[in-house]
């Protein structure tokens, strides 16, 4: 078996970047548009960012602690493994290379082909999204120095972007919308009201990804020590981004105009650039979704990678390279992409990928007090900040959104409690741990 630690890892900007990159995908660009629906006053609509990123942040510093006591690569998987059982573990690096990365990773590549066309007519969506994934596999599977490069590249990018595209909003947008930062009457009601649980759905498929790096936990340099600034810079930046871009949209353009669209991005750059804004928020977001395309391909294959090392009919996913780098992984979840991509059929996995994905770091979050309780003398380079309030607001968060998707779409809970059934039955297939 193959354990060999790898001669040189991931540094702390490189697995930030892989943190903000994960993050920052389709979603933002996105949800206005329905939140927009059922609420219609500014200050609910940026709190709803505010919630989410505090949510995310308590998560984060939770996965920091439980990632530098078990110092595994793999996430979920890992966590779950060890604090309840192999099992629980198994089921969820399951969900994780499925619906977790590979999925999503087609539907950003997808998305970024489809920009693309939009300002290049000539190109395929379907063969632009194809070829980025093998790119980004290419790249990841090669050396560490060309993977780090690839991605801090490219986030530094999408975040210089961002901040240009809301300059840009400042500066050129003649007549700005209002957009009252405090609340107004009614507020509260529609704070603690069904709309903005709803709607906060949306926001928590957003922030997906904030537990990212735990999943290269095993090739970060000194994980003790980076793995907590990574995890809750990552976040905490990626709030200040969601709450810049969202009030940039409220800012140029009319809500009557955001109101039940997806393209929320493109009618505020037609409100900034004019004319010339499709063109230019095309590439704009065809050039974000890269690095988010990137961030998928380098994490999740570290999932089946450590699924490899622990079960015999999965050995030939441990397999490395002699620098470290999990290659097959990397290629075989390469592939589950690409496959996805071609078929098309992963959209109905989406649409119920919040539920089970919400499930998987309810239960790791959770794990904390199991595991202090357990292993009172674990070595604990770093001790959640905020310990016990924040890993329970982060339950009691998520929770919550759980309980609405159950309420408000039970058929995509039903699915996804589907999913882990079918997990268990790979679990029993698979046979017995050989670690």
């Amino acid at each position: 078996m193959n354990r060999t630690t790898p001669r040189r890892g991931y540094g702390f900007h490189a697995a930030a970047a892989v943190v903000v990159a994960n993050m920052i995908g389709t979603g933002v660009f996105t949800s206005l548009g329905f939140q927009l629906e059922t609420i219609r006053s500014t200050f609910p609509l940026l709190l709803l960012w505010v919630v989410g990123g505090v949510a995310a942040f308590c998560g984060a510093i939770t996965y920091a602690e439980l990632g530098a006591a078990l110092r595994r690569s793999g996430g979920e998987y890992t966590f779950l493994g060890r604090i309840y059982h192999p099992a629980a573990g198994f089921v969820s690096g399951w969900i994780s290379a499925t619906v977790g990365f590979a999925a999503p990773t087609a539907l950003a590549a997808i998305t970024f082909g489809t920009y693309l066309a939009s300002v290049f007519p000539a190109l395929s969506p379907t063969w632009l999204a194809a070829g980025l994934v093998a790119a980004a596999a290419w790249v990841h599977s090669a050396t560490y120095g060309a993977s780090s490069l690839f991605q801090r590249g490219f986030t530094t990018a999408k975040v210089i972007l961002i901040a240009a595209f809301c300059a840009a909003a400042f500066a050129l947008v003649d007549a700005p919308e209002p957009v009252a930062l405090l609340p107004a009457a009614g507020d509260v009601q529609l704070v603690f009201g069904g709309a903005f649980a709803v709607s906060l759905i949306y926001v928590s498929y957003a922030y997906t990804g904030w537990n990212a790096a735990t999943y290269v936990t095993g090739e970060l340099e000194n994980p003790g020590r980076t793995l907590p600034g990574v995890l809750a810079g990552g976040t905490l930046l990626v709030m200040v981004l969601y709450l810049a871009l969202n009030y940039t949209f409220l800012r140029a353009a009319p809500m009557s105009e955001l109101e039940g669209r997806l393209e929320v991005g493109h009618i505020a750059a037609m409100h900034i650039f004019g004319p010339l804004g499709a063109d230019i928020m095309g590439v704009t977001l065809a050039l974000l979704l890269v690095s988010t395309v990137s961030a998928m391909v380098l994490a999740g294959p570290r999932v089946l990678q450590v699924i490899g090392e622990d079960y015999p009919a999965f050995r030939f996913l441990e397999k490395r390279t002699p620098a470290g780098i999990p290659r097959v992984a990397i290629l075989t979840q390469a592939a589950l992409s690409l496959l996805f991509i071609f078929s098309a059929s992963f959209e109905a996995i989406l649409v119920f990928s919040g539920f089970t994905l919400g499930l998987n770091s309810l239960l790791a979050v959770a794990g904390i007090f199991v595991l202090r309780r357990r292993e009172p003398d674990l070595a604990r380079p770093y001790r959640a900040w905020g310990y016990p309030v924040t890993p329970l607001v982060y339950l009691a968060l998520t929770s919550w959104t759980l309980a609405y998707i159950l309420v408000d779409r039970p058929a995509q809970g039903l699915i996804g409690l589907g999913l882990i059934a079918a997990g268990l039955v790979f679990y029993w297939v698979a046979g017995r741990r050989t670690a």
